[in-house]
């Protein structure tokens, strides 16, 4: 039965994971193929002022145009962090994490698409990037924002101390003993109560009856001493 409950919470992930990623990559590359059809290169467009801008530029390096001119090595390490994703996955057993794990997958396949698909060659395409925002210097895509966002997701589980299976798990390192949390935020603890141990050892404040045997500290019982009415 526990075994079962698994698959299925597993089957779950993994739609979730699969669902998340496929999104987010056709918003990256549809998002890219109209910025690449309506904008020229270098071209700036107001959105909604200053706050947000598109300028259409062509990145040779990594999120928000980090390490140009090492297009080859991003690619290597996305394929390597695309592999690592696909393998780890039948091992989410969390919707939270399956969203994380989507998020990070998308991101990486539509900038990995854009270095091994787009010019100038196979491994060293330069990556679409057109948003602008004043907080950031760098110019970005909706991939790179997925990357960012499953980071962002990955810190509050991690402070959470939501686990791969969903349950958080918080630990007093004094004490030795911990405590199991559901994602409801519901908590039990691990270490027994005193009823639950009564209830499994139900002789423990049972004291054993002691045979009356009339005899104190180990000495013999007194026998009545007989009488002889001796004439």
């Amino acid at each position: 039965m526990e075994a079962s409950a698994k698959a299925k919470v597993s089957v779950r992930a993994l739609v979730v994971l699969a669902i998340v990623a496929l999104c987010v990559y056709a918003i990256d590359q549809v998002t890219k193929f109209l910025v690449v059809k309506n904008l020229v290169e270098g071209e700036q467009v107001q959105v909604l002022g200053q706050l947000l801008q598109f300028r259409f530029v062509k990145n040779s390096g990594a999120a928000f145009s980090i390490g140009s001119g090492s297009t080859w090595i991003f690619s290597i390490v996305g394929v390597g962090v695309l592999i690592f994703v696909i393998w780890y996955a039948p091992k989410i057993r969390s919707v939270a994490w399956a969203v994380l794990f989507g998020l990070l997958l998308g991101g990486l396949l539509g900038n990995l698409t854009d270095r091994l698909l787009r010019e100038p060659g196979f491994g060293v395409g330069h990556v679409v990037d057109f948003i602008q925002i004043p907080l950031l210097p760098a110019i970005f895509n909706m991939a790179d924002v997925a990357i960012v966002s499953s980071m962002v997701l990955f810190i509050i589980l991690t402070i959470r101390g939501v686990g791969l299976d969903g349950r958080r798990h918080t630990g007093d390192g004094g004490t030795g003993t911990g405590t199991t949390a559901d994602g409801d935020g519901s908590a039990s603890s691990s270490t027994p109560t005193r009823s639950e141990a009564d209830t499994d050892n139900p002789e423990a404040d049972t004291d054993s009856p002691k045979a009356d045997t009339g005899s104190t500290d180990g000495e013999a019982p007194l026998r009545p001493e007989s009488r002889s009415d001796a004439a």
